[in-house]
């Protein structure tokens, strides 16, 4: 089972980290830092979304129909002469989805803890969605996945590679009050408030071997 790890770390990572570096005029390292963040984030979002079967459904469809993994075997074309729109504006869609009206606090979050501006963070975002829907698409379609549960399974195994405190901090930061709302603390944590800070920066420096 590839984990998030896996891809940010191979020779595809590489070129994804490149590409969007390339396309917001950002520095690579910090594009690295901002995927390394981002990427976990969408995913956690998306696993909490498929508690409901509602939620699974909505986004089991939405891998069969339009997310199957294509994006990723040409990641050079999508490159090449910079992002689509409808890719962008399909990020946009996800984003929206998955984070709802949290999205601007997970913007302004990502762009202290990395230090770029929210307008670059956000660019990034709506690349790095479609990119983690057709990284899942392609493991959908790998492990048979067919209800709620074997994609919560699916989302959990891929956001793996972490110890166990440091996969229990994300969902902490997807729902720090408990009530249903995604990332309401979101902006505290990834920026690393006191206490919180070792379990969150060890995830997220280890999420891309830094």
């Amino acid at each position: 089972m590839a984990g998030l790890l896996d891809l940010l770390n191979s020779p595809m990572g590489q070129q994804l980290i490149s590409g969007v570096a390339g396309q917001t005029n950002q520095p690579e390292d910090k594009t690295a830092n901002v995927l390394s963040m981002a990427m976990p984030l969408i995913l956690g979002a998306m696993k909490k979304n498929v508690s409901t079967p509602e939620g699974a459904q909505g986004l089991m469809s939405a891998l069969s129909s339009k997310h199957s993994g294509g994006i990723l075997d040409n990641l050079g074309g999508l490159f090449g002469g910079g992002v689509d729109d409808s890719v962008m504006s399909d990020g946009a869609g996800i984003l929206g989805h998955v984070f709802g009206n949290k999205q601007p606090q997970v913007e302004s979050a990502l762009s202290a803890k990395s230090g770029l501006d929210a307008g670059s963070v956000a660019q990034i975002l709506k690349i790095a969605a479609p990119i983690v829907m057709g990284f899942l698409g392609k493991q959908t379609a790998q492990s048979n996945v067919s209800d709620s549960n074997g994609m919560n399974a699916l989302l959990g195994s891929m956001l793996g590679g972490q110890p166990q405190e440091n996969q229990s901090l994300i969902t902490t930061l997807l729902d720090a009050d408990g009530d249903g709302s995604i990332l309401d603390d979101v902006a505290g944590m990834v920026m690393g408030s006191n206490k919180k800070q070792g379990g969150l920066g060890g995830l997220l420096g280890g999420l891309f071997g830094k």
